[in-house]
């Protein structure tokens, strides 16, 4: 039903003479790729967000509050940051603080991939800032690159189709990297099961030790059990950053078709 109502919006729109969403604004080639780049930069970083708080709510134990915490700072420097890159825009070409934002965000989603279980709470928000600094140096470059040769009449319709892309985006991002999340969780925890067998000499000398160690009463192989669910689940997290960052470093290959926008204001 999606598909076929999709299909026939596109023919209807682009055939009347007065269309309620004017498509063929995408006929300009900056604006298509700009939507394009814009619709990516926010699936990865949408996607990134949700991870990060499902991770230190499951697996670090995070009250709600804490995890609100940890996206604090990232807020106050966005908010600092968003009009020094509009004033910048006015002496440097648009591309290169747009790579620079491109490029902050694939660094710190590349950190992210590298968590572990006993992650600092200073270090994931250190993170947050480097991505929070990096968006400020996609969004504003972005939008002017994207709305340099579009006709002040058109400002309108384009700025709505513009900000539905980018909503789209977010949303696609959260539907599919929860689905990464659920997948790569049951591969490795497939994988590290194969391991959990008295002939494993690892897995012996923690059964032992960890028997000596817990009250009695304690089910051994269930807390074994349970820790490989936290680890497998760590490092389906690890996939899912990685992805996200990947689709950063994909987003340079845009900075070739883009035009050079320096001299105006964001």
């Amino acid at each position: 039903i999606s598909a076929t109502a999709l299909v026939s919006f596109v023919i209807n729109e682009t055939m009347t003479k007065e269309p309620i969403v004017n498509l063929r604004v995408f006929k300009d080639r900056s604006f298509s790729i700009g939507c394009l780049t814009q619709f990516t930069g926010f699936f990865a970083f949408f996607g990134s967000v949700v991870l990060l708080t499902l991770y230190v709510q499951r697996l670090m134990g995070y009250t709600a509050f804490l995890a609100g915490v940890v996206f604090g700072p990232a807020a106050v420097i966005n908010l600092l940051i968003f009009p020094i890159v509009g004033r910048l825009i006015r002496f440097v070409d648009a591309r290169y603080l747009l790579s620079f934002g491109i490029l902050g965000n694939a660094l710190a989603l590349y950190l992210m991939a590298h968590f572990n279980l006993e992650v600092g709470f200073w270090n994931i928000v250190w993170l947050r800032v480097i991505q929070a600094v990096g968006l400020a140096f996609f969004f504003v470059p972005l939008a002017t690159v994207t709305f340099i040769e579009i006709k002040k009449e058109e400002i309108g319709n384009a700025t709505a189709v513009y900000n539905l892309l980018r909503n789209l985006g977010a949303s696609f991002g959260t539907s599919v990297v929860a689905t990464i999340l659920s997948r790569r969780a049951q591969f490795h925890q497939s994988r590290l099961t194969e391991h959990l067998t008295p002939s494993d000499l690892s897995f012996q000398q923690y059964y032992e030790g960890l028997r000596h160690i817990l009250p009695s009463g304690f089910h051994t192989i269930g807390a074994i059990y349970n820790e490989l669910l936290r680890q497998a689940l760590m490092m389906a997290f690890n996939d899912a950053f990685f992805f996200c960052g990947v689709l950063f470093i994909l987003l340079l290959s845009s900075l070739i078709v883009l035009k050079k926008a320096k001299g105006l204001s964001a």
